[in-house]
């Protein structure tokens, strides 16, 4: 939940009001980081409009998990049963809370709002055992205690923009992900791309600077959902394993296949892409060749967007002979192999992006900047 600039001790973070929070989970991870070392007094606001996450919003997204299981299990999407899904639920319904109401509400204003959006849960699930006066109270505690973070987070990110600070913003969903451009229903409840930065913090669309694309050097997802490209082999094993590929929120094992510029195309048509940070490049070190996902077929005919067939087509794949060669210690693109230059040349000419950084390793430092 925490935004990565909290590593930087001169980064100001921000949690936007396109974002919901879980409050236990929030003060969690601010604990955590602390003692790790990294002072977040001062750096780490939320905004007033977000919406909060009660567990009953948790409750309700295994319930529902649980519900498309028992019609049929291909049904079942794969959430992190955090409750994101049920909380922009209760938002869209205009029965949401947000932050500013746990802070400016009255007691019994407050505790009218709870019970109302608890209500509607309850409702729709046939009831189900729950200790809202024990939730009510906690919330009471976190109230004193959340005051110090929050802000008009819309004016403080625009007037930072007004005198001249850089602003980074920073997503954590890719474009498949999008609940309107993803491959739905096997989505986050969220815009994931560059237009949640417009409606995600409040920042006008001519204020948006420049648009870069993270993207791994081959293609992971986790939970349900059509992947063309994924290597229920070896490949896969190899990429899982060596990319450490677990899922961060839930531990499962992320699903691994090549890469797929049709994705990126897709991506960039939506997104605009500038330049491309192409990360966990060494994790293909060691592999004897490697392909890229360049068509989708179906009866034999290229298809280009079409859900409903999605998890049916085949890939027609370029094939590269691999480098096996260590790449980690590489800090300029001379520096690398000559077939992962070609494999990196390769996947401009096909996304139409310049790839601008490449990442070489795990560690911060491990990063090759290309000129382009």
């Amino acid at each position: 939940m925490l935004p990565s600039g909290l590593i930087n001790p001169k980064c100001e973070n921000i949690i936007g009001n396109g974002v919901v929070i879980h409050l236990p989970g929030f003060f969690e991870e601010l604990d955590k980081t602390s003692k790790k070392g990294i002072d977040p007094t001062g750096r780490i606001f939320v905004s007033d409009r977000a919406h909060l996450v009660f567990d009953f919003h948790q409750i309700a997204d295994g319930l529902r998990e649980a519900e498309l299981a028992e019609k049929d299990f291909k049904l079942v999407l794969g959430t992190t049963k955090k409750g994101i899904g049920p909380t922009y639920s209760s938002k869209a319904a205009r029965s949401g809370i947000r932050i500013h109401h746990l802070i400016n509400d009255t007691d019994e204003q407050f505790r009218q709002r709870y019970l109302d959006c608890l209500g509607t849960k309850l409702k729709r699930h046939g009831g189900f055992e729950y200790n809202a006066e024990n939730e009510l109270q906690r919330y009471k505690e976190y109230r004193e205690n959340l005051r110090p973070y929050v802000i008009d987070s819309v004016k403080y990110v625009n007037d930072a923009i007004d005198s001249g600070k850089k602003v980074l913003v920073e997503g954590a969903n890719a474009i498949m992900l999008d609940l309107d451009f993803g491959t739905y229903p096997y989505v986050t409840s969220s815009n994931t791309g560059v237009g949640g930065v417009c409606t995600g913090l409040g920042i006008p669309p001519r204020r948006v600077g420049k648009v870069y694309g993270v993207v791994k050097a081959y293609t992971t997802r986790v939970g349900a959902g059509p992947f063309p490209t994924e290597q229920l082999n070896e490949v896969g094993t190899h990429l899982q394993e060596v990319g450490f590929e677990w899922g961060v929120t839930t531990g499962r094992r992320r699903r691994c296949g090549w890469l797929d510029t049709v994705v990126l195309k897709y991506s960039h048509m939506i997104n605009g892409y500038d330049s491309i940070n192409l990360t966990k490049l060494d994790v293909l070190d060691q592999l004897d060749e490697i392909k890229i996902g360049v068509e989708y077929l179906y009866e034999g005919k290229v298809l280009d967007t079409d859900l409903n067939v999605l998890s049916k087509v085949s890939v027609r794949y370029e094939v590269f002979p691999g480098w096996k060669t260590d790449i980690t210690s590489c800090r300029k693109f001379e520096d690398l192999p000559e077939n992962a230059k070609k494999y990196i040349i390769r996947v401009e000419k096909l996304i139409g992006v310049p790839v601008e950084w490449i990442g070489v390793g795990p560690g911060r430092e491990a990063m090759v900047k290309k000129i382009i």
